[in-house]
């Protein structure tokens, strides 16, 4: 049998800051929020922009100023029906929104998203806006692209990134009040949708037998839907990633156990004193949070261990502090 420790076996429990690794992990980011927002960009240019609708977010109101200004510039903006392009939009509305983030929440904050918001631009010039939507219902089309739109923004958060938009807004806001970040932007997106009532509607839609009223109303129902859709899709990926679990681990061996979790897994271990009420006596119960992703090494660094162990492992909403998420107001 071998006779190095369980520890030694399954990792290295002195492995050290290693700047290359760290450098090609934050490489990986900046490309998975490359890859991300193409998708993003595909659902505005292929549903949104061509059914005319405003959504929330800066996205939205690129699109506002794109329909309210088709033919203004036909010269200027031949390929885009004359009309102020969106990536021209967005790029411009960040640019101030970060000169102002930059002189009052940092600069630091800015520099991902400067990244985003010139990847956006990029695939806006990329990808064309179709004359005819991939779905054809609006309606159809605003919950399909909402759930890709949040799972696209989920992916950039993931990665620690930034699309810019709204969410510059908030920063902005929440420095100076103490409003909570999902507010203000909740009643920014409440804002820019509902404008979208005074919208002229643009030559390219084909009202029929509806009302100018009506087709009004329906894009207002189909911004709320894609917002609602989005939000839904993106708080379920972000908590099925970031899900955490709690073990209480009941051991006669449990300075091993807390141990190889602490090296292994690199999570933090409390040990808390206890007692048996049938058999009277004292044990040492080890209290670990960790990711979900880790459950199954942790279980499997347990049964090496100690196969008679007790464990009690249960999903937990919220962790904040170290390893884990930032407590947000």
């Amino acid at each position: 049998m071998d006779s190095q420790p369980l520890v030694n076996q399954i990792a290295n429990p002195h492995k050290e800051y290693n700047p290359k690794v760290h450098f090609v992990a934050v490489v990986l980011e900046y490309i998975g929020i490359f890859i991300a927002l193409c998708p993003f960009v595909c659902m505005v240019n292929w549903i949104f922009v061509p059914h005319a609708l405003v959504g929330g977010g800066l996205t939205g109101i690129c699109s506002a100023i794109y329909y309210a200004t088709q033919g203004f510039f036909p010269t200027l903006f031949a390929s885009y029906n004359g009309a102020i392009p969106i990536w021209l939009s967005t790029v411009v509305i960040n640019a101030l929104l970060l000169t102002v983030a930059g002189f009052t929440v940092g600069w630091r904050f800015c520099i991902r998203t400067i990244f985003g918001v010139l990847v956006v631009a990029f695939w806006y010039r990329l990808i064309p806006i179709r004359e005819v939507p991939i779905i054809a219902d609006p309606m159809l089309g605003c919950i399909i692209g909402g759930v890709a739109f949040g799972l696209s923004l989920g992916i950039v958060m993931l990665c620690n990134g930034s699309s810019g938009g709204t969410d510059i807004v908030a920063m902005i806001v929440n420095h100076y009040k103490d409003v909570g970040l999902g507010k203000v932007l909740v009643l920014c997106d409440l804002v820019i949708i509902l404008s979208a009532y005074f919208l002229p509607v643009p030559a390219t839609v084909d009202l029929g037998m509806q009302s100018v009223t009506d087709y009004k109303t329906q894009r207002i129902l189909c911004g709320l839907s894609m917002t609602v859709s989005y939000t839904a899709a993106l708080d379920w990926f972000m908590n099925r990633v970031r899900q955490s679990v709690q073990f209480f681990i009941f051991s006669r061996r449990h300075e091993e156990i807390s141990q190889a979790i602490s090296s292994t897994v690199r999570r933090g271990v409390t040990l808390l004193d206890g007692k048996g009420w049938y058999s009277g006596q004292p044990i040492t119960v080890v209290t670990v949070l960790a990711r979900k992703h880790e459950t199954n090494t942790i279980l499997k660094l347990i049964q090496q261990i100690d196969p008679d162990a007790f464990v009690s492992c249960s999903n937990v909403n919220g962790v904040f502090g170290s390893g884990f998420d930032h407590i947000k107001s």
